[in-house]
Order: C-alpha cells, then structure tokens, then sequence
C-alpha cells in the first residue's frame, strides 16, 4: 500500500496540503501520514519537570490541532489515517517522517520570491532533501506545483 505524509498546521495552506493529500490517498487507497511538527524553546527553564510540562502541552495542542483539521476534513472511514506530532523543527521533521513514503505534502505559504529562498521555506527544504518525490500545494490556486 502506498503511504503519503503531510505536513500541518494552522496554516491556510496546510489544511489546502491536507485536503489534497486526503484526495490523493483516496484515489491511490493509499494510507495517510499527517504531521505536525512544533518547536519549544526551553533554555529559560531549568526544571527538567517543567520542560517534561511544556513538551507534554504542546504535544497535546498540537494533536488537537490536526484532529480539528481532520473533522473538517471529514476523511472517508476507510482511509487509514496516522498521525504523529514531532517536537522538532518543520523541514527536518517531514523530512524524516518522508522516509519510506511515497509521497510528501507540503503547503506553500505563498511567500514565493527571492525573499522566500532566503529565509528556506519549508516548502522548499522538503523539495530539496526529502527522501521521495514532493507535492507543493499552493495557496492561491489550492493546486499542486
């Protein structure tokens, strides 16, 4: 069976990423990977305790996130749907969630432009390493580049 990541989050043009993947994997009967990755900043706290706390809220968060954007979605209930919530930065974790897959969804933010290279989108970053081919679906056309 084939197997498609997505990358979430609150983002216009990752719910656009997370409904063409959900399409997508319908069409191929393909299983669904969706991942949300979020970073937390800990060197102002020096109790490993409080540190455990804010990973375990964020984590939380963030699942409550993708299961909103699933529900929106209203994803057929035969589609297999995983979803993994990774404290690591965006691009390396779809990165590493990619491997193995055989396709990567990602949502473009549609900074485009020389600004958007310079500041190495995640869009960008998954299309240049990512371990599988790497779909880009852009906010203005809710299509894929």
């Amino acid at each position: 069976m084939d197997r498609i990541v997505v990358g979430v989050d609150d983002s216009t043009g990752a719910r656009l990423a997370l409904r063409w993947a959900v399409d997508e994997a319908r069409q191929r009967g393909a299983g669904l990977v969706v991942v949300h990755c979020y970073e937390v900043t800990y060197g102002w706290i020096d109790d490993p305790a409080e540190v455990e706390g804010w990973q375990k809220r964020a984590a939380a968060d963030a699942r409550q996130s993708v299961d909103q954007l699933l529900s929106e979605m209203a994803p057929d209930p035969e589609l297999k749907v995983e979803t993994v919530v990774v404290d690591r930065d965006s691009a390396a974790g779809l990165i590493e969630a990619a491997a193995g897959a055989d396709l990567l969804v990602v949502g473009s933010r549609g900074r485009g432009g020389f600004a958007g290279m310079v500041l190495g989108s995640v869009s960008l970053q998954c299309a240049l390493h990512a371990p599988c081919p790497v779909v880009v679906v852009h906010p203005k056309t809710g299509g894929a580049l």
